[in-house]
């Protein structure tokens, strides 16, 4: 996580905030001595002392090791039972071990993992993502990263162009690529980005969401391989496409005969057919990561009939040899057989019907008590998915998005609330619900939100 120094209150008592972070973090300590055993234990053995060097950018004094998760809780090693808004980032956004996929799994592990060959369900995910989606053929990875770098690959050999162009405070995962941002409004390498020899700048053009100008300056020189987007913005804060802009974008990205690639890996919370197909978004590549599997790692990537063509004639005009696409356990039997489960079963229409109105619950009442509290904040919403930001109105891109956001603030609200038993995502303040989620869950995270900000804004 980048730092984000602010020099704003966004409406709280700062030195108060500050009293309460230090508070919240020995409460966390004196109730959690399992955890921190584990996480002393840990240090021995693993880089950072976590598996994962983010681990460490939550608000806690050392890592909160799970015990066992399911629906939309979880528990700690302490005996401590959380309801979880952060659902593993979307990983979980249909809850924790759906059992429709733990039936899947349970019977495919007994008729093996891997094989690098195909079984029936790879023939039924195809045709059900078909069928979901609108794009008539398909691909598999292992993660959203993977999926996306791998499109990115074939937008190239199809197209025989080598520049991308993706939108400021964009995230696709662990994508090379993608790693440029807007500094006063300048394409600059994200400094973040370790072990990176090569640079991005040539080949990857920046511009902000909702800005149709910048766009068509970008494409305008005709080199463009494709345009890498989510329909809307969620890991820089949410950003949502002001009315026309992917209209306009998509005929500007068509005139300039570039491809549009559709990474609905987080907008998938709008509904069980995406956001680009609610929305009249036509790609030609799409990607979707974390929750098709139902929380299993796998991703899954389709092309439009016009580009598959092109893209198998690339791969059959190319010599023989490794095309850099693909690894070994990608589309693994264990992968398949819980996207069959996850796509058949679990993302239903009637799960996203309970999600909706519960995720509506949470917006409205966050929103009531921001006004409450008399906080320059909003609440942004897509679907099941919410979140507050430390501005007076949605922001219309990333630089603005990026402006809002305020580590120290996101600390004392994130540990205050899990301290709580209610845990949301890190590094920025967004919530999903999953089908198992209940009214009373959302009325448990408002009474600790409203509890928090009300020792926040205290004189």
């Amino acid at each position: 996580m980048q730092d984000r120094p602010t020099s704003q209150n966004h409406g709280v008592n700062r030195e108060r905030a500050r009293r309460v972070l230090a508070r919240e973090r020995d409460a966390f300590v004196a109730a959690r001595p399992a955890s921190q055993a584990l996480s002393a234990q840990a240090a021995q053995h693993l880089l950072f002392g976590v598996p994962l060097h983010w681990m460490n950018d939550w608000s806690t004094p050392f890592s909160l090791y799970v015990d066992a998760a399911r629906g939309a809780a979880f528990s700690d090693v302490d005996g401590h039972r959380y309801v979880d808004f952060c659902l593993g980032d979307t990983g979980a956004m249909f809850g924790h071990a759906p059992p429709a996929v733990a039936r899947a799994l349970a019977q495919q592990a007994e008729r093996g993992f891997t094989t690098m060959l195909p079984g029936a369900d790879a023939v039924a995910v195809g045709a059900a993502l078909a069928e979901r989606f609108g794009l008539p053929y398909w691909q598999f990875a292992m993660t959203a990263s993977d999926a996306n770098r791998f499109a990115l690959r074939w937008a190239r050999a199809a197209t025989g162009r080598q520049a991308i162009v993706v939108f400021n405070g964009c995230y696709h995962g662990t994508v090379d690529d993608v790693f440029v941002d807007l500094i006063d409004g300048a394409s600059t390498q994200r400094a973040s980005l370790l072990g990176q020899v090569h640079d991005l700048l040539p080949h990857t053009r920046v511009v902000e969401f909702n800005d149709l100008a910048a766009l068509e300056q970008a494409l305008a020189g005709n080199d463009v391989a494709c345009v890498l987007a989510e329909p809307a913005m969620t890991n820089v804060g949410m950003v949502l496409p002001e009315a026309g802009f992917w209209r306009e974008a998509q005929a500007l990205i068509r005139r300039h005969g570039a491809l549009l690639l559709i990474d609905e890996t987080h907008t998938i919370s709008s509904g069980p057919r995406g956001y680009a197909r609610e929305h009249g978004i036509e790609p030609d590549l799409f990607v979707l990561g974390k929750p098709v599997g139902g929380g299993v790692p796998c991703a899954v990537y389709g092309f439009s009939a016009d580009l598959a063509g092109r893209a198998q004639k690339a791969k059959l005009d190319a010599p023989p040899g490794h095309s850099g696409i693909g690894t070994t356990l990608t589309a693994n039997a264990l992968s398949m057989s819980a996207m069959r489960a996850t796509l058949d079963e679990v993302m239903t229409e009637t799960a996203y019907a309970l999600m909706f109105a519960l995720s509506e619950r949470l917006a409205a009442g966050l929103a009531a008590l921001i006004g409450k509290h008399a906080l320059p904040w909003c609440v942004t919403r897509v679907g099941a998915r919410s979140e507050f930001q430390f501005c007076a109105t949605p922001p219309r891109n990333g630089s603005e998005a990026r402006a809002a956001m305020d580590d120290e603030l996101e600390h004392v609200i994130h540990l205050y609330l899990l301290n709580r038993g209610v845990l949301i995502t890190p590094f920025h303040n967004m919530m999903l619900v999953c089908p198992e989620t209940t009214a009373a869950d959302v009325d448990r995270l408002l009474a600790a939100f409203d509890a928090c900000l009300g020792e926040l804004c205290a004189a």
